[in-house]
């Protein structure tokens, strides 16, 4: 289950965009995605619940009284650094959200009004970026454990790593110089 966070300061988006949720199919591919959302007019509040529950997703809009979607997904970022961001806008300045997307560490843009397969779609494609991204940081973390390992027990030998991953060991007692491939 993908647990969504969504900001708008009006209810009547904030319930169009839950139904929406809710009940239309999120796939990637041929990933499906259970959502379960929350929503908050208030960004205040969505950052209250943001400390105490995770969430894999955190819609925003750009436009809200006392705080912008920009500055409150820059503070859902401190929060919860893994957590997909993404922007609801009827801005049409393209140049102006492209700017603002790449300044605050923003997945992707969704326009105002939306379409809703596009909508989906974009919301499918963040949330399987993020499991990406946490899958690619485990397996360094596993690679990471893994060369410690192997470190100590080559103590004899120097070991390098080639540009392919493999390790290449240099025999200290070895003349030539010459390097074998080790498996």
């Amino acid at each position: 289950m993908s647990r969504i966070m969504i900001v708008d300061d009006e209810q009547g988006i904030l319930n169009a965009l839950r139904r929406l949720l809710q009940r239309a199919p999120c796939t990637y591919g041929r990933l499906a995605y259970a959502l379960e959302v929350e929503t908050f007019d208030l960004p205040l509040a969505a950052l209250e619940r943001a400390r105490v529950a995770s969430f894999d997703l955190v819609l925003a809009d750009y436009h809200m009284p006392r705080m912008d979607g920009v500055q409150f997904l820059g503070e859902i970022e401190k929060i919860q650094p893994d957590a997909a961001r993404m922007i609801l806008s009827g801005c049409n300045d393209i140049n102006v959200l492209n700017q603002t997307i790449h300044r605050a560490n923003i997945y992707g843009m969704l326009p105002k009004p939306w379409n809703d397969y596009f909508l989906m779609s974009m919301i499918a494609q963040a949330l399987n970026h993020r499991d990406l991204l946490l899958e690619n940081r485990e397996l360094a973390r596993q690679a990471q454990v893994a060369r410690e390992e192997v470190a100590p027990a080559a103590s004899a030998a120097a070991v390098e790593w080639a540009a392919d991953g493999s390790m290449v060991f240099k025999d200290a007692a070895s003349a030539t110089g010459e390097t074998k491939p080790q498996s």
